[in-house]
């Protein structure tokens, strides 16, 4: 689950860094923080779709190890 929020991160973290730039440079006019907030919102739907596919993906290597009995060979988790 770390990793996911370190995934998102890393993606959303050009546009933030464009965001306060422009902040800090002056103030921005509606169309470019509209244009900020366009692109924020498009990286927020590529990380929500990317999360999705590893869930699946996950879900799936379960279903696998699960039908070969390889669960107990799985090492304990730590807490």
């Amino acid at each position: 689950m770390l990793g996911v929020f370190g995934v998102g991160g890393w993606l959303l973290n050009p546009i933030v860094k464009a965001l306060a730039e422009r902040l800090r440079g002056g103030r921005a006019t509606d169309a470019e923080l509209q244009g900020l907030r366009d692109d924020l919102a498009g990286e927020l739907q590529q990380v929500r779709r990317e999360v999705a596919e590893l869930g699946e993906r996950i879900d799936f290597a379960e279903r696998l190890l699960a039908q070969r009995g390889g669960t107990e060979a799985l090492p304990p988790q730590r807490p």
